[in-house]
């Protein structure tokens, strides 16, 4: 994890919000019955990532320290967010939809912990004068 740079992990991210948005919004009523939670928080949680998506592309390409840290303000929502719809759905969660759920949560903690390093390094860099 240590060689991973910013512009890795912010291409990462953005390739698996894509691809969260595509499952989520692309085939909401599976994802919600295999998963055993409500349709309107599967698309909701698709829908979230499309432009999340288009930020991070974004900040791959031209790093910004004040769109990083609401990044990484956002994947810690994110990540809180994910465990409150684990509690508040628990009983009702399949065996799979508890595995998505935390696993999801601990990849985007992973990305906060690496997008994180970067705005630290971004403010570590002098400015150009």
């Amino acid at each position: 994890m240590r060689n991973i740079t910013l512009t890795q992990a912010l291409v990462l991210d953005a390739a698996s919000c894509a691809i969260f948005f595509a499952f989520c919004v692309g085939a909401t009523a599976t994802i919600a019955a295999l998963l055993g939670l409500p349709m309107t928080i599967v698309a909701a949680a698709g829908w979230i990532c499309l432009p999340v998506t288009a930020l991070l592309a974004f900040l791959a390409y031209k790093p910004s320290r004040p769109l990083l840290a609401a990044v990484v303000a956002g994947n810690t929502g994110w990540v809180l967010a994910s465990l409150v719809v684990w509690l508040l759905h628990f009983n009702a969660l399949t065996t799979l939809g508890h595995a998505v759920i935390l696993a999801q949560a601990v990849a985007v903690e992973l990305f906060v912990i690496l997008e994180w390093r970067g705005l630290k390094a971004l403010g570590a860099q002098p400015s150009a004068a």
